[in-house]
């Protein structure tokens, strides 16, 4: 393996929902052998959602790619070793099992852009669109179907179509009045 020392972004496999213990042990790991030199950055891409469980509102973390974690750094002999000698850390992703090789620029370019386009407001879970078929699961329409026809995120709230007497009417919902409708 041939030392380079620019440093570049790698992905590297870790166990799915142990991400940020596996970033953890990989910092305590690099300030243990003093290899501080060779990482610059250890990340995992998140965006931060919202869920109305109970009439509460909760804000919660959803992982781009989970099973995955970022990591900027000069792939050396030692370097290559520390990671893969982490626990909960499967190994490197691309290149071959003992070389390595680091994801493109404009790869690098897309997840940071999709980063900053979510920004610091968070994303309701469940994401709809208009003209998707929604099953309403409470108060009085409950188990009518409906098209959607307005999101409002700001308030989370819907805007369905439901069919009564025939006649296409409007109701207006909060997200967790409704449900995706599976049985298209």
């Amino acid at each position: 393996m041939l030392d380079n020392f620019k440093k570049r972004w790698y992905v590297v496999q870790v166990y799915s929902g142990f991400e940020s213990r596996a970033v953890d042990a990989l910092k305590k790991h690099i300030k243990m052998y003093k290899m501080e030199n060779l990482f610059s950055k250890i990340l995992v891409p998140t965006e931060e959602v919202v869920e109305i469980r109970g009439g509460h509102r909760r804000k919660s973390e959803r992982r781009f790619f989970p099973g995955y974690v970022l990591v900027k750094m000069s792939m050396t002999n030692e370097s290559w070793h520390l990671v893969k000698g982490v626990p909960r850390i499967m190994g490197f992703i691309g290149g071959t099992s003992d070389s390595p090789s680091p994801i493109s620029d404009k790869e690098v370019i897309l997840i940071f852009d999709k980063l900053k386009q979510i920004g610091d407001k968070p994303r309701p879970k469940v994401l709809f669109e208009i003209g998707e078929l929604v099953r309403i699961n409470d108060g009085p329409f409950i188990d009518f179907n409906g098209i959607v026809e307005k999101v409002d995120y700001d308030k989370n709230r819907l805007t369905v179509s439901v069919s009564i007497f025939g006649r296409s009417t409007p109701v207006e919902l909060d997200f967790n009045k409704v449900e995706k409708d599976n049985y298209k």
